[in-house]
């Protein structure tokens, strides 16, 4: 049954269309990074600019307090040079104002015409945009008071930031019509079938970042079992799940939970091997760095002051003969600190087996394994990979999001309105 509204259900010629995306970028030096998010957004404004629509984007980049808490100058001039490749023109530039609510912002969105674009500065300088609210709330916000006057339709193509109840993402909701962007449209029917039980489903799970991955692994096996039949264990989760278990991990690895304030997970691990043990599957035998160099040893005998840096060869060839029987396999996170050199092993061989694996849905979840795809030269064979970051886990973890909420309540209230 179809919940939200497509680019394919208005006729948006001359209309003003306002589209919340997600040009958040690593800045190094004051300069910004571009990455996968740019490319994928101009494909949705590259549809609009078609459509002849007056586009108005909206984004943000990092929060208050942060180094890389700037304006969005850059990115427009980033944007701008895809979409000339994109369109094959070369005298085409998205308008970019440093203004979001102003009297700057107002002449520039009067005088765009069909098929242009204006980029409007850093949506998160406005002081009510990141507060946690209601749909109902975010109607009073500044930007939706002052947006509402001009636009016809808001698209929602930033599925990575639809986790949050913020008023550019949420507070259109009950105004305009809202409509689901081609990149989250994209994202959710990824997600989706992946989730969808065909065969053996694995999650191949590692990185730094694992804060809320035990209790989505609780979420997953007590509500969509068939879903989630093997999980392959790297990086701290491994390290969690072994310190559990009762192995020695090493002290300066024990030293990395406390830091990172992950000891506290250590409770809920023991419990969910006690009662998953059947589906959790740990490294046989871990890397670590022994007189400069890579030695691999078994988790029986992990010395006292090590440090482990990826899993062993014995590990990577168990995951290899688990994978090859399975219809789909979930990756979030590298296996180890795949960014020093001898310690890549576990994170290259299993993303390229999968990456050449013939008969598997496999979708690729987090910004660090797109970075460790990247650095490491793996072909990008995977069904999808997504960018949706801490939004992918509000998703497989099965809670409500926002951003979605919001175009399902459009949806209902607008539904009268198509074409």
């Amino acid at each position: 049954m179809k919940e939200f509204f497509t680019l394919d259900d208005f006729n948006l010629e001359d209309k003003y269309v306002a589209v919340r995306i997600d040009l958040n970028s690593d800045v190094i030096n004051n300069k910004v990074i571009p990455n996968e998010r740019f490319e994928r957004h101009s494909r949705t404004i590259k549809e609009l600019i078609e459509k002849n629509a007056k586009v108005i984007l909206l984004a943000h980049q990092s929060r208050k307090g942060e180094p890389d808490f700037i304006s969005l100058e850059q990115h427009a001039k980033i944007l701008s040079n895809i979409l000339k490749e994109y369109l094959k023109d070369d005298r085409f530039e998205i308008k970019f104002v440093n203004d979001i609510i102003g009297e700057k912002a107002e002449n520039e969105i009067k005088k765009l015409k069909s098929g242009e674009v204006l980029l409007l500065d850093n949506v998160r300088f406005l002081e009510d945009e990141d507060i946690e609210k209601s749909f109902e709330e975010h109607r009073e916000s500044s930007l939706v008071r002052f947006l509402s006057k001009f636009i016809d339709y808001f698209v929602l193509d930033s599925f990575s930031v639809a986790h949050r109840s913020h008023a550019s993402i949420v507070g259109f909701a009950e105004i305009v019509p809202n409509i689901i962007g081609r990149v989250m449209q994209e994202e959710i029917e990824s997600i989706n079938k992946v989730l969808t039980p065909l065969g053996i489903n694995a999650w191949l799970l590692g990185g730094a970042k694992i804060d809320d991955i035990i209790p989505i692994l609780d979420h997953m096996f007590k509500n969509r079992p068939e879903s989630i039949e093997k999980v392959l264990c790297g990086g701290l989760l491994a390290n969690i799940f072994l310190l559990a278990k009762g192995y020695e991990i090493g002290n300066r690895s024990k030293e990395i939970l406390e830091k990172k304030g992950l000891i506290k997970l250590i409770d809920k691990a023991k419990e969910l091997y006690h009662k998953y043990y059947k589906e959790i599957e740990l490294p046989d035998d871990v890397a670590i760095e022994y007189n400069g160099e890579r030695k691999e040893i078994s988790i029986e005998n992990i010395p006292k002051d090590a440090l482990i840096l990826d899993i062993g060869s014995e590990t990577i060839e168990k995951y290899k003969s688990i994978l090859k029987h399975c219809r789909s396999v979930i990756i979030k996170g590298p296996m180890g600190m795949f960014e020093k050199q001898g310690f890549e092993k576990g994170t290259k061989e299993l993303f390229e087996y999968i990456a050449n694996l013939d008969d598997i849905i496999s979708l690729v979840g987090g910004g660090d394994s797109s970075i460790a795809i990247d650095i490491l030269k793996i072909p990008k064979k995977f069904t999808y990979i997504s960018i949706g970051g801490g939004a992918l886990l509000n998703y497989l973890s099965g809670k409500k999001m926002p951003g979605i909420e919001a175009l399902k309540t459009s949806y209902i209230k607008f539904l009268n309105l198509k074409k």
